[in-house]
């Protein structure tokens, strides 16, 4: 008898050579796959008259296969089957691509069902590849039909007959984590059911049923698994700062910090006179001076006799930081250090020893930090920037060095409160919404391809006035899905040397390059030895280039908004007017409206929320890891009065058995989820 955690491939019907295919989704034991949830559905209930059908409507038909199907081929690689259906109301000439078996698979005067689009003038009706089915089977026509997500090599017929399968499997595997009363006080239906309607409705209605059931079920835990996060950071003490003064530290300044910086700055020093760990995010657009706020609260564990890091998710980002870091904290006698996995050993073992003995008071790195030879003498504060680049593991494994250090994360990646409270649900969040005097805004304009020459123009004129530019793909290879080479990075970053700026230096920079060459080429071009940078959207957490002045986006269309936002970031770094264009022939609605909301706002919050409304939390972070379990099925969008009703039923049940000692089921359901994610609950 299997288990949900049973390998697929032990699982009838799958077998070894489509576990293989499914293992490309992320699914590998039973419980991935029944819990690989449709993306869509499509009504395949109603049995179509052939007579009916109009052209380029998709159907089911019943019919009679008229006479044997013929085999045909037509050349080395492509074969046709073509078959001759009718059912009394007219005929219908199916053909299938390469897919020979079917001339000996479909008998004359048998009865099969067709499910395919139909194509054709009047009696005349034609399908190509349709599916095809028994009547009375039931899995891929005459219910309503889920369609997923899929890879190379994986095709709805197969994932469906897959699924069916799995739930077959799982008899009465399914058991419910939550108690009778939440499923009573919620109106909430039996897990079991859910299942079988989220994969397969018997309607809408049901559907909705299922859905609700099993979002409820995502929030729920979530919500509670926060909860035991933040109670387990609750139940910690460590020693109140005593010295809160940070007059010396603005005296060396050149400039006046904004409210928000300083409202910001406010909220960590009470933090740190709590005598509890600080766990902190602290959110705001690119340029908004995060790293300020990072140094205000270094500067403050150092005089409290503590040391400090910050960890970086690049060398070239870690080495930025400590230039900053160190030009302004040096001069109030902070010593500061920098260590990465480039440096030679002789220096890094140099770093170790004065960080161990406590004369370095803040060392920056990347998470070279983690390693196990790094030794803090009495490490106080941990501060992590772009969080989204670093699991919940690794900033754990950071704050392992010391003693409950407290902790502060950064992030320029703007995110609706909603989502915040799920995404970084054991820190407390500061927004810093207001960019500092003098920033100007980045002229922003979205046009069609057909633009190309006037944009290369643009381009080399910014150069000539000793700008650079950086031109944005979506794609890394020409293989990459995208059949033309102009949108692959390596293929347009050649052709532009080549053909269009042959007097100017050109350089490509993509994710598949090692960390080495990557960070060589964006320093060649902070440097200004590169005129043009050809890239993927590693650019999206970099180097600051103050002289980059143009930031171009082909198919712009292809990237979330508040991607396309941290992009824009990119630019507007220096005293010069700077420029996004988004190149896109998409004419879609969605597109559309998209660009228009960059065009017309430089709010990185207001992108977000847009973001989240277009695109779902699903796809808000594409797949970076953020260390809490994904949601599946809830939609923050839609899902907000649920969310509200998780919340508060997680919190009745803590209040009333806060080890969960009583509800083991939801115990275990939370110890898989937060494992799976790098957090452990216990």
């Amino acid at each position: 008898m299997p288990d949900l955690s049973t390998d697929v491939r032990y699982i009838r019907g799958i077998g070894e050579e489509r576990a293989k295919g499914l293992k490309k989704l992320g699914i590998v034991t039973l419980r991935d796959l029944i819990a690989y949830f449709p993306r869509a559905y499509e009504d395949r209930r109603s049995i179509r008259e052939i007579g009916s059908l109009q052209d380029g409507e998709s159907a089911c038909v019943e019919a009679m296969v008229d006479e044997p199907p013929s085999l045909n081929r037509v050349r080395k690689g492509m074969e046709l089957v073509k078959v001759k259906v009718s059912d009394g109301t007219g005929t219908l000439f199916l053909t299938f691509f390469n897919q020979s078996y079917r001339k000996n698979s479909l008998h004359a005067g048998e009865d099969y069902i067709f499910y395919g689009k139909a194509e054709g003038p009047g009696r005349r009706k034609s399908m190509v590849n349709p599916l095809v089915e028994p009547p009375g089977t039931g899995v891929l026509t005459g219910r309503i039909v889920p369609i997923y997500p899929l890879s190379a090599g994986i095709t709805q017929t197969m994932l469906v007959r897959a699924v069916d399968q799995g739930l077959a499997a799982c008899g009465d595997l399914l058991e419910d984590s939550l108690p009778d009363e939440i499923l009573q006080d919620h109106q909430l239906c039996r897990v079991k059911y859910a299942y079988k309607q989220i994969h397969f409705p018997s309607s809408e209605e049901e559907l909705d049923v299922a859905r609700r059931r099993l979002a409820f079920e995502e929030l729920f835990l979530l919500a509670v698994g926060i909860r035991k996060l933040r109670s387990r950071r609750e139940d910690c003490s460590c020693a109140p700062y005593g010295d809160l003064d940070l007059t010396a530290f603005y005296g060396k300044l050149s400039f006046d910090l904004t409210g928000a910086q300083r409202r910001a700055i406010g909220e960590i020093l009470a933090d740190f006179a709590s005598g509890q760990p600080m766990n902190r995010l602290v959110q705001g657009d690119v340029g908004s001076g995060k790293t300020m706020v990072a140094a205000a609260a270094m500067v403050c564990a150092v005089k409290n006799g503590f040391q400090a890091a910050l960890m970086a998710p690049t060398e070239i980002l870690a080495e930025q930081h400590h230039r900053g870091l160190s030009a302004l904290l040096e001069g109030l006698g902070i010593p500061c250090a920098l260590l990465t996995g480039a440096m030679p050993a002789k220096a890094r073992r140099e770093v170790l020893e004065r960080l161990e003995r406590g004369e370095i008071r803040v060392l920056t790195g990347t998470h070279a930090l983690l390693g196990e030879g790094v030794a803090f003498q009495n490490l106080g504060l941990v501060v992590t920037d772009e969080q989204h680049r670093f699991g919940v593991a690794q900033r754990a494994a950071l704050s392992a060095k010391g003693e409950w250090p407290h902790l502060l994360v950064m992030s320029a990646t703007p995110i609706p409160r909603t989502l915040a409270l799920l995404i970084y649900g054991d820190l407390d969040v500061s927004v810093i919404d207001e960019l500092p005097p003098g920033r100007q805004k980045v002229e922003t304009y979205a046009v069609t391809g057909a633009y190309h020459q006037r944009v290369y123009k643009f381009i080399d004129k910014q150069i000539a006035a000793g700008r650079q530019a950086y031109i944005v793909c979506s794609m890394v290879e020409e293989n990459d899905t995208i059949p033309d080479d102009r949108k692959a990075a390596s293929a347009y970053a050649k052709m532009l040397q080549e053909q269009v700026f042959p007097h100017l230096r050109v350089a490509c920079v993509h994710g598949r390059m090692k960390p080495r060459e990557k960070d060589a080429v964006m320093s060649a071009f902070a440097a200004g030895d590169i005129h043009i940078l050809v890239s993927t959207t590693v650019v999206e957490v970099g180097v600051d280039v103050p002289n980059a002045t143009v930031m171009v986006v082909e198919d712009a269309e292809r990237f979330g908004l508040s991607q396309l936002h941290q992009l824009r970031g990119r630019v507007g770094r220096g005293k010069h007017q700077s420029y996004c264009i988004l190149i896109s022939d998409n004419r879609g609605e969605e597109a559309r409206a998209r660009l228009k909301i960059m065009k017309q706002t430089s709010d990185g919050f207001k992108i977000a929320e847009e973001d989240l409304r277009l695109r779902g939390p699903g796809d808000f972070f594409g797949q970076r890891q953020h260390g809490l379990p994904a949601l599946k099925v809830a939609d923050l969008t839609c899902d907000a009065a649920l969310l509200k009703e998780a919340q508060d039923a997680a919190g009745d049940l803590l209040e009333r058995d806060p080890d969960l000692a009583a509800h083991p089921a939801i115990a275990c359901r939370l110890a898989e989820l937060f494992e799976l994610n790098g957090e452990a609950l216990n």
